[in-house]
């Protein structure tokens, strides 16, 4: 009869196919194949490099889909996959440098002293718990009022951009992030326009429930407000499906809305409801060093991998700079309104409600 340690071991050294666990014939058996692997991700094959850096917003204005528990998971798992990771908390609530273990409490030098203050990026950014290649920039109460404070300031849309690519800059080539990870408020207010101004592609959490899909059309279409008018290389180019009940229809009937709508852009990974996955920010941690065995922990992983793959074609861009390409003066001209009824998936219709987003300022020389 073969050691079961050895098992271990040689499945842990062998490719991480479907096939690769079919001798694991029980369910313990199973997670501590898929514990040790996380565990031991420093000694597999790491993720891919992208061909650029990528600065990718995690948005969506709807609370409770996810946007926080995948900044943070996504995060770890590139870094505990030998890639240098930069994770932006710009939620006021701070629950991405909860889960990071990183401070932020009053006080702490957070985003937002880069945002409203006269700090670099460089000065607010923290070491991680999770992996010295992953580093947050934490968010205090203070960022609540930001969005009130940053209405006079000139080019208050690009406050983020500036201070990404300022700290981007700075560092020696070997030292730079593949990834700056930008973890949203639920909301369409300011912070979120400067994380969609700030980013190269916009990654979208999908909650497997209805009402997931009701605001998506308002945030699509704002994302394409951004686009004509402050950021022509945005766009949405990832949706991740979060929250997967297999025991409901329902899940699979939005899956299937979401896949038919999207195509390619949805993650062929789906993050399943997990208990350990709700648990880990109660400790400070990821799933991904709380539960390295759970369901939750290795979709996270697999999700990254994916995500990591599809950054390996990426071009350099050809200006040299180290982010996109520089974003064109604002209009003077106000952006129209939004304007969305109830919808499925993307489609949208005129309606009574619509989001504003906020009128762009004029931009100094230095911007132009």
């Amino acid at each position: 009869m073969t050691d079961p340690g050895q098992r271990l071991r040689s499945s842990l050294a062998a490719d991480s196919s479907a096939g690769s666990g079919a001798e694991f014939d029980s369910p313990i058996a199973m997670e501590a194949l898929r514990a040790t692997r996380v565990l031991h991700a420093a000694d597999q094959e790491p993720f891919p490099a992208p061909g650029r850096i990528r600065v990718i917003t995690v948005a969506n204005q709807k609370g409770g889909v996810g946007k926080t528990t995948s900044t943070v998971n996504l995060g770890v798992a590139l870094a505990l996959y030998g890639l240098r990771a930069l994770v932006i908390d710009l939620d006021p609530q701070g629950n991405t440098s909860t889960a990071l273990g990183v401070e932020h409490t009053v006080g702490t030098p957070s985003i937002y002293d880069a945002l409203v203050g006269d700090s670099s990026l460089s000065d607010v950014v923290h070491p991680t718990t999770a992996s010295p290649n992953l580093r947050c920039v934490p968010a205090t109460i203070d960022l609540a009022g930001a969005e009130i404070e940053l209405v006079s300031v000139v080019a208050r849309e690009y406050r983020l951009r500036r201070a990404i690519e300022g700290h981007v800059a700075a560092l020696p080539e070997d030292q730079r992030p593949h990834y700056v990870l930008i973890d949203c408020p639920p909301s369409l207010g300011l912070l979120t326009l400067n994380a969609l101004v700030a980013g190269d592609e916009v990654l979208i959490p999908i909650q497997c429930e209805y009402y997931a899909l009701e605001g998506l059309g308002q945030l699509l279409n704002n994302i394409e407000l951004v686009r004509a008018h402050l950021n022509p290389g945005i766009a949405v180019r990832t949706i991740l499906l979060t929250m997967y009940d297999g025991r409901t229809r329902l899940a699979d009937q939005v899956a299937e809305e979401v896949r038919s709508h999207f195509g390619d852009l949805v993650l062929r990974t789906v993050i399943p409801r997990n208990v350990r996955v709700s648990e880990a920010p109660g400790y400070g941690q990821s799933v991904l060093t709380y539960d390295p065995g759970s369901r939750g922990s290795t979709s996270y992983v697999e999700a990254a991998r994916e995500l990591a793959e599809r950054g390996v074609g990426l071009a350099p861009l050809p200006d040299g700079r180290p982010m996109g390409a520089p974003p064109p003066p604002p209009p003077t001209a106000p952006m129209p309104a939004v304007r969305t009824g109830a919808h499925r998936a993307a489609e949208t219709s005129t309606g009574p409600d619509a989001a504003v987003l906020p009128v762009p300022t004029t931009v100094d020389e230095e911007t132009r």
